[in-house]
């Protein structure tokens, strides 16, 4: 167990750590063998590429899926420090949101983003069978773990992620919940946030393997406990970290952290969490696509991935901190079970508005804001 991060520092981390790497750093890791399908991986620097991504005129527009504006500033930064030419925007909404908006940029003719780092991983599938992906392999594209690729390249994962719970030290005691079940507890009564499960869909297949672990008493149950709900899966963190909740349900975090971290995230052996890739794709239609070429390469280098939040790679060639396993190695956060649910999109409005049945309906304003049709444009 260990802290609480919330997406908003999820890539903070690991690109804050690049920050300060000249541009005469070591170069992009690449490999002779490339996968079946497609073409070969990557072979210039990162180095010749941000020369080549100057001389295509230094700009990168980029819609990444998070919870708030500025949670992605952190890897903005680093990334201008590293390759200080490139004029970088980075957008963030929830992928809910970016993924019909470029659907509908596709539609009108308007397409503004380079590339996409998303959450609906349904949507890449769905775009490769559409000829909008471009297949590319960067450096070390050997080395991705195959749940985190696809074979020819039309998209990678950057990141690999985990949702489960956590609690304040100081707020539990030594009473401290150690799985889901302990969570129906009723001296939790009114001490609990959560992130909707029927607002964002990560969040709802954490709440479908409780479902699927523990039934419908454990939801019927968890209902009666006052939990305090809010939209974007940041605010469960938010609240334990500031004292308005005990326990937050269906966030991010790492086991890496210190014993003496305030707040605490939980992975039981035996109960189930989730875990999942971020992808990211570039378009055919891109503006800049050398600049997003750049930008997966610096995504996937050995630097960032060997400096990720939580310790976990997309990477086989980068071992975890001590105590930790590969994420494909937690047979509890079911990485395969993410996209075959995003898949089946009626299935996922049937747990949605079960779920509203028990916890009501979503309220409040988007965490992101309202970036609207064409944000970056």
């Amino acid at each position: 167990m260990a802290t609480f991060l919330s997406r908003r520092s999820v890539l903070a981390a690991g690109a804050g750590a690049a920050i300060g790497v000249g541009v005469g750093a070591t170069a992009a890791s690449a490999s002779p063998a490339s996968p079946s399908g497609g073409g070969p991986e990557e072979t210039r620097t990162l180095d010749e590429l941000y020369r080549a991504a100057l001389a295509e005129g230094g700009k990168l527009v980029i819609y990444a899926g998070g919870d708030t504006p500025t949670q992605q500033d952190a890897t903005k930064a680093a990334f201008k420090a590293r390759f200080p030419g490139i004029d970088l925007t980075l957008i963030v909404d929830y992928s809910k949101y970016h993924d019909v908006r470029v659907d509908n940029q596709f539609a009108t003719g308007t397409l503004v983003p380079d590339l996409v780092q998303l959450q609906t991983v349904q949507d890449f599938v769905r775009w490769k069978e559409q000829g909008r992906l471009l297949g590319y392999k960067p450096a070390g594209f050997s080395k991705v773990h195959d749940a985190f690729k696809d074979r020819q390249g039309a998209w990678v994962a950057v990141s690999a992620l985990a949702f489960s719970f956590m609690y304040g030290t100081s707020a539990v005691g030594s009473a401290a919940p150690r799985t889901p079940l302990d969570l129906v507890d009723p001296k939790w009564q009114g001490k609990i946030a959560s992130s909707y499960p029927h607002d964002d869909d990560a969040v709802l297949y954490l709440y479908t393997r409780y479902v699927q672990a523990y039934g419908w008493g454990w939801v019927a149950k968890l209902a009666t406990q006052g939990v305090r709900f809010a939209r974007g899966s940041n605010t469960p963190g938010e609240a334990v970290m500031a004292g308005q909740a005990a326990i937050g349900i269906g966030g991010a975090g790492s086991l890496t952290s210190p014993a003496s971290a305030p707040v605490r995230f939980v992975v039981a052996d035996g109960h189930p969490f989730m875990a999942w890739g971020q992808r990211a794709a570039i378009f055919k239609q891109a503006k800049n696509p050398t600049a997003a070429k750049l930008y997966l390469n610096w995504q996937l280098s050995l630097t960032q991935q060997q400096a990720s939040f939580n310790g976990w790679s997309v990477r086989t060639d980068v071992t975890p901190p001590a105590g930790l396993k590969p994420i494909w190695e937690y047979p509890n956060a079911d990485l395969g079970g993410f996209p075959r649910f995003m898949a089946d999109r009626a299935e996922v409005e049937r747990w949605k508005q079960t779920f509203a049945l028990y916890f009501g309906e979503v309220k409040g304003d988007p965490t992101p804001g309202w970036p609207g049709l064409h944000p970056g444009a």
